[in-house]
């Protein structure tokens, strides 16, 4: 089904794969529209509660495919297949595009960093809700060194995730980054060893999974939605709302119920029976 992207599920997890090793994973609008179409697989499955993010090889991603040199950055009016890029005389950043759809995943996500991070390979991690990275994992944010600014929507992302000191340090200096400093600075939850990367993220695939799916996915997107917020009213209104609309779910009166009876709880509730809507506004921002 896919060219640059590998998609497995199994134990309820779905596994995504950048799939381009002979190019160190390299990005490109291919890469895009697969990564795309893995994640909305994903969503639309509801034998799938979490999604991991990984690469093949020995690099998790080298960055935005650069082998066209020029025709990389060229006018996109003049390349057909990046033509889909363009908003009225706008043109959209491709690796906006990935970031933007793992922050509107309804499953949780789980980034295994397997080996460098580059350019966007690194900015697409951003918005997985867990980063964990093998020990020979790199993190560079080279764009100042290609005369370019950070993408992937990462100057809304980075800061809130290592403060926006150490985040103008990255961008700004463009140097790399090892594991451990990813790991003191919060960019990254823990460090393993390569062979049991996968293994540890399946783990803490199937620990978001231990609760009712539904209530989980309102989790992840009231936690990111709300980093945005104002004023913790706004946090307010959505938390009552979601309350509202939950208390008396099947899934809440099995929890109550198992909670009396003094056993695991069974949830049944998918996201494919709909999951209510807490959002005052109702819409996400248009691009323009």
């Amino acid at each position: 089904m896919f060219e640059t992207i590998n998609y497995d599920a199994q134990d309820g997890i779905a596994v995504i794969q950048l799939n381009r090793p002979e190019n160190h994973n390299a990005y490109n609008t291919r890469m895009m529209n697969e990564f795309v179409a893995a994640f909305d697989r994903a969503d639309g499955d509801d034998a799938i509660g979490a999604t991991i993010l990984t690469g093949a090889g020995d690099v998790f991603c080298a960055g935005a495919d650069l082998s066209g040199r020029a025709r990389a950055f060229a006018d996109l009016s003049l390349d057909p297949e990046r033509a889909q890029l363009r908003h009225g005389e706008l043109w959209r950043d491709g690796g906006g595009i990935a970031s933007l759809r793992i922050f509107e995943s309804r499953k949780p996500v789980i980034a295994a960093i397997n080996g460098p991070a580059v350019g966007v390979g690194a900015t697409m991690l951003l918005p997985c809700d867990v980063r964990i990275a093998a020990k020979t994992a790199r993190f560079s944010f080279v764009f100042t060194k290609r005369g370019l600014t950070p993408e992937a929507a990462s100057s809304w992302f980075l800061p809130r995730i290592v403060g926006i000191s150490r985040a103008l340090e990255w961008t700004m200096g463009a140097r790399t980054i090892s594991a451990d400093e990813a790991v003191e600075a919060g960019l990254v939850r823990e460090t393993c060893a390569d062979e049991a990367l996968m293994t540890r993220a399946k783990e803490l695939a199937a620990r978001f999974m231990e609760g009712s799916r539904v209530a989980t996915s309102l989790t992840r997107l009231m936690m990111w939605r709300m980093l945005g917020a104002s004023h913790p009213m706004e946090a307010h209104r959505v938390d009552s709302r979601a309350i509202a609309a939950l208390c008396s779910a099947p899934d809440t009166l099995e929890a109550v119920a198992a909670f009396l009876e003094k056993r695991d709880a069974k949830f049944t509730g998918t996201l494919g029976d709909g999951v209510p809507d807490i959002w005052p506004d109702g819409r996400k921002p248009k691009f323009y």
